[in-house]
């Protein structure tokens, strides 16, 4: 009789690791710089505006194209890598290099004509300021009394 063991499918599980990081990192040199990426964004609401930051480190600020058409932005770029190093003499590359392009559907409520961009320390902040018809207002409420309890 054959006693199944709980460590059957751990082999498996390791060959399937194991190739995974083979193909992220031991492969080609010239596949893992070509991969496709996206960069992380955080996107938040201020009473004025929508603010959208983009990490970008190592991307030149003249590789980077950000374009408003029809309430749609769209944040696209390069990053490059380094030339100063030959490409044989690489032991490891994980960073990903390469063209990447990031969309996002905007509300009605943002001007679309007033976006202002900063790029600092590899960080692109993108503040879409709200149209001035959608920005709450506060209205003022008149409390009468008529001595009626009302």
């Amino acid at each position: 009789m054959n006693a199944i063991s709980p460590f059957r499918g751990l082999n498996t599980l390791q060959d399937q690791v194991n190739h995974l990081f083979e193909d992220s990192f031991g492969g080609s040199r010239g596949e893992s710089t070509l991969s496709a990426w996206a960069p992380r964004v955080d996107v938040h609401e201020t009473e004025n505006a929508l603010v959208i930051s983009a990490d970008l480190p190592g991307v030149n600020e003249k590789d980077l194209d950000v374009r408003v058409e029809n309430n749609m932005l769209t944040i696209r770029g390069e990053r490059k890598m380094d030339n100063t190093v030959q490409e044989d003499k690489y032991v490891r590359v994980e960073r990903v290099y390469g063209s990447f392009s990031r969309s996002f559907a905007l509300p009605n409520t943002v001007n679309t004509e007033a976006v202002k961009a900063d790029y600092v320390h590899g960080v692109l902040t993108l503040t879409l300021p709200k149209r001035e018809e959608s920005k709450p207002k506060q209205v003022k409420v008149n409390i009468q009394t008529n001595g009626n309890g009302r």
